[in-house]
């Protein structure tokens, strides 16, 4: 696609990310669901001790989408790469900004000697099952999710 810039993601853009992380939640039917806040986003991605990392896709100056991961430790495997979310707006959708900024991944856990990318996705996303096939991505059916909340105060 003309006009797509895709580049690592600086402390400036965690508004604009935030963002698309809201409209994330909305397609999967959680709007709710996001309570971080600005603050603790950007000290997370920025501050001394940064746990996650970003790509960002910008067309004509405007960051449409994003790939944010953190490092994963297996006790099998080693580090590897764990892709927390990949959104690219619902207008831009298609145009094959998830390709490049898929590609930008590879090249990252290449270069940081990851031995993989895990993820997950929604049995329901078609969308974004269609495109994980496309990467001849594997599923794994018989994991279960499980989490814990613990309440901070």
């Amino acid at each position: 696609m003309e006009n797509v810039l895709i580049r690592r993601a600086v402390k400036e853009d965690c508004a604009r990310i935030l963002e698309l992380v809201h409209e994330l939640a909305v397609f999967e039917k959680a709007p709710d669901e996001v309570t971080v806040s600005l603050q603790h986003f950007e000290e997370s991605g920025f501050g001394k001790a940064p746990v996650w990392w970003a790509f960002v896709a910008e067309a004509n100056g405007v960051v449409q989408a994003f790939a944010l991961y953190y490092i994963r430790y297996s006790t099998w495997k080693g580090q590897r790469m764990y892709l927390e979310d990949l959104l690219v707006t619902e207008e831009l959708r298609g145009k094959g900004i998830g390709s490049l900024l898929f590609d930008e991944l590879i090249k990252e856990a290449k270069e940081k000697r990851f031995n993989g990318i895990v993820w997950q996705v929604l049995e329901w996303n078609e969308p974004a099952i269609k495109f994980y096939r496309k990467l001849n991505a594997s599923f794994d059916a018989e994991w279960v999710n499980c989490s814990v909340n613990i309440a901070l105060g």
